[in-house]
């Protein structure tokens, strides 16, 4: 039943929906985004897009030894804190996990671009993948169904 729901609510989730979103310049002076700008600014239709991938190639993705372990891959750069905390998270738990730096790697570089990478850490998990690094996110992501 648990699955139903969660493919039900993933399916759901997979459709576009005609809402639009707009940009706009408060009186304070700080960007706000909504879907209803106030009437009195001039307010910008922005263009957004579904944070979609197609998996990596399996040769990539080195699987872990257990076939119930989800793959866990982590694009990354030096400098990013979050990337910092997402590896030490995973390092903590015994999660194994590849990682490549999309700076300093040739493949890591590539294949970030073949994702349409937008921001550090990327991270695949499985099938699936998270922009940033949220624990429970992870946690939701990792658990085998």
């Amino acid at each position: 039943m648990r699955r139903i729901l969660i493919w039900l609510l993933l399916s759901a989730l997979s459709f576009d929906c005609p809402a639009e979103v707009f940009r706009w310049v408060d009186d304070q002076g700080r960007v706000q985004l909504g879907d209803r700008p106030p009437a009195n600014v001039n307010a910008q239709s922005l263009d957004l897009h579904i944070n979609t991938y197609s998996p990596p190639e399996r040769s990539e993705a080195r699987p872990a030894a257990a076939s119930s372990v989800k793959a866990v891959v982590v694009y990354s750069t030096t400098w990013c804190g979050a990337c910092k905390k997402a590896k030490s998270y995973l390092q903590a738990r015994n999660i194994p996990y590849t990682e490549f730096d999309v700076e300093r790697s040739e493949q890591g570089r590539r294949d970030y671009k073949r994702l349409n990478g937008k921001g550090v850490p990327l991270i695949l998990v499985g099938e699936s993948r998270m922009t940033g690094f949220s624990q429970s996110l992870f946690d939701q992501l990792y658990r085998p169904l």
